[in-house]
């Protein structure tokens, strides 16, 4: 009757995934009770489970970001801790090599899929409508469906920690390993329909940011005459559209392997092939790296344009800079598995396409040190994370083209020095750049600014951190180190490993930094309130109005033809106009079917399809098709907000804009 699913499930005989297991419960136990006692399901679902307002959808996104990055950094650091015991003394450590395995592949995808996207999702979703000067983002409802189909991704992918166990394969389940004769276990299933879930939601963001962005941008605005994190995002939404779906039809293939034996990555009957996966997987996997960083070079050239005090340098170059990444990340996956018998030719061919890739890089380096170079530079929290990215990632980069020659890649193949460079490009590029966004916009979505002096502790810990936790990780790879192994590591790998564990220590003090500047920031929230909306006499759209904005963002929609109009505006004492024509707004009213049927029946036809409890998925997927196809037969149905009150919240606004001497050119 429950497929698989007994109560032998769970893993009794394993204390740590149990007692991980037992924590999480605990924590959303007393979440429940707290909601209970202060009487706040009404608000709760009135407010933020069934809201359609694309800001508050974004902080949700971001939420989801920071639980998952500290799910996963527990597994990063449980990880440096036995390989440094490992390296060491009696070589044994404390984790079991098939608890390690779980967790080294649980690292990975909750940090790319859980952690990272989220985090840039939703940036996307609080800022690019406000930047393109739109109310909402164009489908609303689509976008509340989307973020709890990736909610439901996440709460599966920690249901492995106490029902079953997760995939011990790595991040990408390479098949044969990922297929049933060597992962019989349900591990490999939470990994596929944690990410089907988690992709569909993804892809169904990225179609909702391509159709706000080309469809809704406010009267005026050409598409260069928009942002460059709205034209980043712009680019990284199509390329979701493009590989995505790839991912999605190989974990439909892998999955008909497994449960229907179809036997199409492995060449038992004589048909698969295993490169077919390998192919596939990366031909997602390598533009899923720019799917994350794209939006982040959005992110940082719009904090050292305005941290500079100018406009950014060469904008049309760095936009033609990022289309080129978007088309050529398409062509460079096969670097991935040079050492898989593809050929000189062939290896040669991808090679020099990935190559080419840092010229386009290259080109937005200089475009940013151009920009800095004789500004008026304040280097405030958001600017310090840009720097440490520069300098970071262009190390990153440069391993990067050492990967990129084949001979090289042969030497330091599955070595500990492409852990090293991985880690050197996701950690400085994308992880420092939601960063920096997040300490950014902050003040723009909340109303207060986040406290600085932990700002400047949390961006230190992370970036000596990260020195001291990956530079290590070069040398041992030098030294041929390889990587995914838990036992047993070579003595003379110790020294670097124990100097990685400290890293990785100091990183740990870094998220610990991250909550309590969020803390201490709503502690003194009433001191660091942002009164003007324009807290870093920013350049674009979003910092035209209110911070917090209202529901509807702008009072009247306007007119734009130029990326920095609105700091433009200021020089010219024209940004805040008066005498508007104030009408009615008119709203989307708020959907339950994002989170019953994308957060609920989802991740309950997700958990059913893990343990093979058909008649239970049939019946999930039936309510969820026809909750949809009832809904969509609904009225499209908003809400009316009358122009006297848009005239009276906008005339406040102004009133208090007026007392910091805004209008005539900023307070500098």
């Amino acid at each position: 009757m429950f497929g698989n699913l007994t109560i032998d499930s769970i893993p009794w005989n394993e204390p740590i995934p149990l007692a991980a297991f037992g924590v999480i419960i605990l924590i959303v136990l007393a979440v429940l009770a707290t909601i209970t006692f202060t009487k706040r399901w009404g608000w709760l679902w009135t407010n933020w489970l069934t809201t359609t307002d694309h800001k508050k959808i974004g902080i949700i996104y971001i939420i989801v970001a920071i639980i998952m990055l500290i799910r996963g950094f527990a597994d990063a650091i449980m990880m440096r801790t036995q390989l440094a015991l490992a390296s060491t003394g009696d070589q044994v450590g404390y984790l079991p090599p098939e608890h390690y395995d779980q967790i080294f592949s649980a690292h990975g995808v909750i940090m790319i899929f859980f952690m990272a996207t989220p985090f840039i999702i939703g940036l996307m979703n609080i800022v690019v409508p406000l930047q393109v000067g739109k109310r909402d983002v164009a489908f609303p409802t689509l976008n509340a469906v989307s973020i709890w189909l990736t909610v439901a991704g996440a709460i599966l992918i920690n249901l492995s920690l106490g029902i079953g166990e997760f995939a011990r394969t790595g991040w990408v389940a390479y098949a044969p390993l990922s297929e049933k004769l060597y992962s019989p276990s349900v591990g490999v299933d939470y990994y596929i329909w944690s990410l089907q879930v988690s992709g569909l939601g993804t892809t169904f963001a990225a179609i909702n940011m391509f159709v706000t962005i080309l469809r809704g941008r406010a009267r005026g605005m050409k598409l260069f005459d928009m942002p460059l994190f709205t034209w980043s995002t712009l680019c990284t939404s199509v390329l979701i559209m493009a590989v995505f779906p790839i991912l999605t039809a190989t974990m439909i293939l892998l999955a008909l392997d497994r449960y229907l034996g179809f036997e199409i990555f492995t060449n038992t009957l004589g048909g698969g092939n295993q490169m077919m996966y390998v192919n596939l997987i990366w031909a997602w996997g390598h533009p899923e790296v720019y799917i994350l960083i794209l939006p982040a070079f959005g992110i940082y050239s719009e904090i050292v344009s305005t941290f500079s005090r100018k406009y950014l340098f060469g904008y049309k170059a760095l936009v033609w800079a990022i289309i080129a990444i978007l088309f050529m990340s398409l062509t460079v996956w096969l670097h991935h598995f040079f050492t898989m018998g593809a050929g000189v030719n062939v290896n040669a061919f991808f090679g020099i396409t990935t190559m080419f890739i840092a010229i386009p890089t290259g080109v937005k380096v200089f475009n940013w040190l151009f920009t800095i170079y004789g500004g008026r530079v304040k280097m405030d929290v958001p600017m310090l994370w840009a720097i440490g990215f520069l300098i970071l990632f262009v190390l990153g980069g440069m391993t990067g083209v050492m990967l990129a020659i084949p001979g090289v890649n042969y030497s330091v193949h599955n070595t500990e020095f492409v852990v090293a460079h991985f880690h050197n490009t996701i950690i400085p590029g994308v992880v420092f750049g939601v960063l920096a966004g997040y300490n950014f916009w902050f003040p723009k979505v909340f109303g207060f600014r986040l406290h600085k002096g932990w700002g400047y502790t949390t961006f230190w810990l992370w970036f000596i951190g990260f020195i001291v936790a990956f530079a290590p990780l070069y040398l041992a790879g030098f030294d041929g180190m390889p990587r995914r192994i838990s036992q047993n590591v070579d003595l003379r790998y110790g020294p670097y490993l124990v100097v990685a564990w400290v890293g990785a220590v100091l990183i740990f003090f870094g998220i610990v930094a991250i909550i309590v500047q969020l803390f201490v920031s709503i502690a003194q929230r009433h001191k660091l309130q942002d009164v003007t909306g324009d807290p870093w006499d920013g350049r674009t759209l979003e910092w035209s109005i209110a911070s917090p904005p209202p529901s509807y963002n702008f009072a009247v929609i306007p007119a734009v033809d130029e990326p920095d109009l609105f700091w433009k505006q200021k020089q010219e004492g024209t940004a805040y106009p008066e005498n508007k024509q104030y009408q009615d707004i008119y709203m989307p009213k708020n959907t339950a079917l994002g989170f019953v049927a994308g957060g609920v029946l989802a991740g309950l036809l997700s958990f059913t399809l893990v343990w093979s409890i058909w008649w239970l998925a049939i019946i999930f997927f039936g309510v969820a098709i026809l909750l949809w196809i009832i809904d969509s037969f609904k009225d499209h149905e908003e809400i009316c907000i009358p122009k006297e009150e848009v005239e009276k919240t906008d005339l406040a606004f102004l009133e208090k804009v007026k007392q910091f001497n805004m209008p005539q050119g900023g307070r500098e």
